[in-house]
């Protein structure tokens, strides 16, 4: 198995200007997730796509690659995630970069762990699937105290039950998606789409899973830091 370090970073994020490159404890927020790969020692590459100069410059400064500029059309708010990826895939293989696993390492997910990394690139070699996702149990629940808009613009549960759960714990079993996806090449090409056949779950622990887009959750990263709640590794 030979896997890659995937890192998306366009530069017009609107939740929160300048996101990836934001300080979080002194360092672009960008930094966390670049040296984290580099660390593990699992990437014979760590790469970084963007179309920005500054966020270019800073991911060279703390050691990754860059090596394409990502089309402005692949950096609007419509871009699609998979077609970033994939358009990365197309672009490395065409330069000679030889792997055949890709690990899609959101960069406001600092918190991730070098184990968990580790862990979810041997499942997906040992059970030999489309991809791996990292996921942690969700407390807010479709079938117990989500609710949406029905077509008269009043509140129902966004997800019925023959029988509605009394207690949340007995609702079905549901996973936040977060910050990393670790893709065999060949099916996501062969599929293009986040959700192929057969994904496994990788459960890791809801601190580790932060992702940071709002200015909230850059002071509830601020606070993990400062407390030292978070793993090193």
């Amino acid at each position: 198995m030979k896997p890659i370090c995937f890192i998306t970073a366009r530069g017009g994020s609107r939740g929160v200007p300048r996101k990836n490159i934001k300080l979080l404890a002194g360092k672009p927020l960008i930094s966390y997730t670049i040296e984290k790969a580099l660390n593990s020692k699992l990437f014979s590459h760590v790469i970084v796509s963007t179309e920005d100069k500054e966020i270019a410059s800073i991911s060279k400064k703390y050691g990754a690659e860059i090596p394409f500029s990502r089309p402005k059309k692949l950096a609007s708010n419509t871009a699609s995630g998979i077609d970033v990826i994939i358009h990365g895939i197309k672009q490395l293989q065409f330069l000679g970069y030889d792997f055949d696993v890709i690990a899609n390492l959101d960069c406001t997910a600092p918190f991730t762990k070098i184990k968990d990394i580790d862990s979810t690139l041997k499942l997906i070699k040992k059970r030999q699937c489309n991809a791996v996702y990292a996921v942690y149990k969700q407390h807010h629940n479709p079938y117990f105290n989500m609710v949406e808009l029905d077509s008269h613009g009043f509140l129902k549960i966004s997800k019925k039950l023959p029988s509605r759960p009394v207690r949340r714990q007995d609702a079905p079993l549901i996973y936040q998606l977060t910050g990393f996806h670790i893709f065999d090449v060949d099916k996501l090409l062969k599929y293009q789409n986040f959700f192929m056949p057969k994904i496994l779950p990788y459960e890791i622990s809801p601190e580790t899973g932060l992702m940071i887009d709002t200015k909230l959750e850059f002071t509830i990263a601020e606070l993990l830091i400062k407390n030292k709640l978070l793993p090193t590794a």
